[in-house]
């Protein structure tokens, strides 16, 4: 099975398709519908090469289910029988972008995380990923003072970016992924960061 948040996403766009070269030979992949797409929290895709070894997995039959044993249906392909329709939101996200729309979105949301590490390199922090998708993680010195940073941008309220572990190192990560998010919010944020990053000692 093949995972992703962010990653499947580089699928929709002919500039990021390679770099998930093989993900048809997964005997299944999920993704969350959250990121890029910008959809509801909750919403999210499985995806399985044998659809029948799903519904084995998740379906339950009962006597008061109507069409309890039959053909595969929403109910057989979940854990969660009482949902609310998370499917209608899907679709009307993927029926307003269209293809090219998707396409253009995680361009976009590729090029701006570009901006970041620039602009953050520029500024003399350490970017420590190579990015070729949507995710920046930058380094302000030693953990300690990585963490501090994060918590002063978390504070300041200017944009938002977590803290994570990645190769035994602490690491302010930035994932751009918001529809709305603009060249001139990218620079603002940098010039946040940079100014809460040369106050923490």
């Amino acid at each position: 099975m093949w995972t992703g948040h962010s990653g499947c996403g580089a699928a929709a766009s002919p500039v990021t398709r390679h770099l998930v070269d093989g993900l048809e030979l997964a005997d299944s992949w999920a993704c969350d519908g959250h990121k890029w797409l910008n959809l509801p929290y909750d919403s999210a895709f499985a995806f399985c090469a044998r659809p029948d070894v799903h519904a084995a997995a998740m379906s339950y039959a009962a006597a008061y289910l109507i069409g309890s044993g039959g053909a595969p249906a929403g109910a057989d392909l979940t854990a969660e029988s009482s949902r609310r329709a998370r499917g209608f939101g899907v679709w009307a996200g993927l029926r307003e972008l269209g293809r090219d729309g998707v396409a253009t979105l995680v361009n976009r949301c590729c090029a701006l995380a570009r901006r970041f590490a620039e602009g953050l390199t520029s500024a003399g922090f350490e970017v420590a990923n190579e990015v070729v998708l949507n995710q920046v993680l930058v380094g302000f010195g030693d953990d300690a003072r990585t963490d501090r940073v994060v918590a002063a941008v978390q504070a300041d309220g200017t944009c938002w970016a977590g803290g994570t572990t990645w190769r035994g190192r602490r690491l302010m990560r930035i994932s751009v992924s918001n529809a709305t998010t603009t060249e001139a919010d990218v620079d603002r944020s940098i010039a946040a960061i940079t100014r809460l990053a040369c106050g923490c000692p």
